[in-house]
């Protein structure tokens, strides 16, 4: 398969919507219809657009009622993708996230001078920097794995204990973005404000946030002091 055109898909805003969705779950069509605004036939056009790029598949599933099978949607790659724009540079790359054993990297820019006299010493340079490059590369591919496999676990036991999809899809969008408002998660998740109030509300008592000002993000204060409630728990 070739490689997807990534940037021509995200340049959609419905098919960005769509694969935030997805990345919090797999769905069904109708669910994802219900959480973007615009028609259903026009969710189907992207939806055959990212499977045709490779971006999504698609399966039919029983569902827990009699009824017909219900279509269902999933991403199918694990990429990272780096691109620079600028009047002088122009490329982009994908990283395939997976197992990486990297654990530290040294980015050392000290010994490549600003300043050249001659076009071999300017070439010289520019290799040595991609050289450099080429390590954040490699430790954005090993610090983007990890996280993914976090966030899967996270999303598994989110589900298995509390089991509330909405108030995952809000933590999932907070601890990618750090910080989000009201208004951006009304629009993200389709519902009304009150609602994703309500919503983070009832989460903030399984993850401590800070709801403040129209703005929701992770309490980190609260969160070490859990955490350091938990290291502590059963000791005399």
């Amino acid at each position: 398969m070739t490689e997807p055109d990534i940037f021509y898909i995200l340049g959609n805003k419905v098919r960005r919507d769509l694969l935030s969705h997805l990345t919090c779950t797999e769905c069904y069509f109708s669910f994802l219809s219900s959480k973007v605004s615009v028609s259903s036939t026009a969710v189907a056009k992207h939806l055959k657009i990212m499977e045709r790029e490779g971006i999504l598949k698609s399966y039919e599933r029983e569902g827990p009622f009699i009824g017909p099978a219900r279509k269902y949607y999933d991403i199918a790659i694990s990429k990272t993708y780096v691109a620079t724009v600028t009047p002088n540079l122009f490329w982009y790359r994908g990283l395939d996230l997976g197992e990486e054993s990297l654990e530290k990297a040294r980015i050392d820019l000290s010994g490549i001078p600003m300043e050249h006299d001659s076009l071999l010493g300017m070439v010289h340079s520019f290799h040595e920097l991609t050289s450099e490059l080429e390590k954040v590369l490699k430790a954005l591919q090993a610090v983007e794995s990890r996280r993914e496999v976090l966030m899967k676990q996270i999303k598994e036991r989110y589900l298995a204990e509390i089991g509330d999809m909405t108030q995952l899809a809000i933590l999932h969008y907070i601890l990618l973005v750090g910080e989000a408002t009201v208004d951006e998660l009304s629009d993200r998740l389709n519902l009304k404000e009150r609602e994703v109030l309500v919503k983070a509300q009832e989460l903030d008592r399984f993850v401590p946030l800070i709801i403040k000002d129209g703005t929701i993000k992770i309490d980190e204060e609260r969160l070490k002091q859990k955490l350091g409630g938990e290291s502590n728990a059963g000791e005399d």
